[in-house]
């Protein structure tokens, strides 16, 4: 197993995500004085990327408000716009294509970080006005064809990304439809109840929902081949699109892992400590880890997630086996949709039951527990901020559902 890197090492980041960075920060402040190099593909410098969906794409944002080094400048070697390719374990080195061409990264300690891409819908054609919404570079793209004059907007997918980015498309007075092929937006996340609350939610603010519907494709303009112009559904009908997002989740970038002896497993595996082999960790979307406290090995795309793995991950580089400690914390998640917050603590499931126990689901303004085998598993709330952390604690605690429930009526 691996021990402690001594002060000389080579440490090499692979991702200047939200993980990546905070690994890398963490290695500074915990004293390690060798050398770091970090790599990404991506151009511009480390940013946040909640707000690509939301602040930044509604032109309410500026861009600088979201770098991630603002207070904390890392001593680092940077090769941006320069991605990883290749790793080999027993020669200790990463293998890289950039700006200059192929290279090779000696190290001693590796941080994978290397997060996930949007997921695109095969066979889709080339043509403009087709957007995802994961990095920088894709949010411009899509804020400068919202701009481009009244446009109808459809959004495939009616997840957080898909929602978020409908909400800001209304916010912008553009028509929107969302095309889900679940009966209820987000049920296997949130459950019935609070999946079709989702649909009410942006039912009120004029979206037109096609649920239940699969796309059978994404077709041309009539008066410009070049152009998108609409979505051709599986029963037929034809959503007329100037513009079309699509947010069917994310794939992990573990492709240039392949072959390295690394376990992948729609993710790189790692142990309860977060190291994948000698001297190498995960951290971020990428991570998937076995959880005691779920009891299965789960991989987590949260903001929150993304910070304490790396920061964690970082750690168990610096020391040895005896002192590694196990990562689990409880997962947390927002999103920001319309004047509304969502914010949940836990691991909510389809087989939960479900109790709103602060407010109601009419007033759009609610707690919600959910429980599982006797036990709280997860807390949600919209736009009951002060109530889901005086609640969050439960969750981490696996408190019983009485107790929660009591817990909660003393609140309400």
């Amino acid at each position: 197993m691996a021990t402690a890197l001594g002060a000389d090492a080579q440490i090499v980041v692979a991702g200047a995500s939200l993980a990546g960075m905070h690994a890398a920060a963490a290695l500074r402040r915990d004293g390690f004085t060798g050398s770091i190099t970090i790599v990404d593909p991506d151009t511009h410098t480390p940013y946040d990327k909640p707000p690509l969906s939301k602040q930044v794409l509604a032109g309410k944002q500026e861009l600088e408000k979201i770098r991630l080094l603002h207070d904390e400048p890392i001593d680092a070697t940077w090769l941006l716009g320069t991605r990883c390719t290749g790793l080999d374990l027993d020669a200790r080195v990463v293998r890289v294509e950039g700006p200059d061409g192929p290279g090779e990264l000696a190290f001693d300690g590796l941080v994978i970080a290397t997060g996930a891409a949007a997921r695109r819908i095969p066979g889709t054609p080339d043509l403009a006005g087709i957007h995802v919404v994961r990095s920088l570079d894709d949010c411009l793209g899509l804020r400068a064809d919202l701009e481009r004059g009244p446009q109808r907007v459809a959004v495939i997918g009616a997840g957080f990304i898909g929602a978020e980015v409908a909400a800001t498309c209304r916010s912008l007075e553009l028509d929107v439809t969302i095309i889900e092929a679940l009966e209820v937006p987000m049920e296997r996340v949130l459950g019935p109840v609070i999946g079709r609350l989702c649909a009410d939610l942006h039912r009120d603010h004029g979206v037109d929902l096609r649920l239940g519907v699969g796309v059978e494709a994404i077709e041309p303009s009539a008066a410009d081949p070049t152009r998108v112009g609409g979505v051709r559904l599986v029963d037929g009908t034809l959503v007329e699109a100037d513009v079309v997002v699509v947010g069917i989740g994310v794939a992990v970038r573990t492709g240039w892992l392949e072959g390295s002896g690394l376990t992948l497993d729609d993710g790189v595996v790692v142990d309860e400590t977060l190291l994948a082999a000698p001297g190498v960790v995960a951290a971020g979307d990428i991570m998937r880890w076995p959880s005691a406290r779920y009891g299965q090995p789960i991989r987590v795309e949260h903001w929150e997630h993304a910070i304490l793995s790396g920061e964690s991950a970082a750690k168990r580089l610096l020391v040895d086996e005896a002192e590694a400690e196990a990562f689990d914390p409880v997962p947390w998640f927002w999103s920001d949709q319309y004047d509304k917050k969502f914010q949940l603590s836990g691991r909510a499931t389809p087989h939960d039951s479900v109790e709103v126990v602060i407010g109601s689901t009419d007033e759009r303004r609610f707690v919600a527990l959910y429980g599982y085998q006797g036990k709280v598993v997860a807390v949600l709330g919209l736009s009951r901020p002060r109530h889901v952390m005086q609640l969050r604690k439960l969750v981490a605690d696996g408190a019983s559902w009485d107790d929660a429930l009591a817990a909660a009526a003393a609140l309400a």
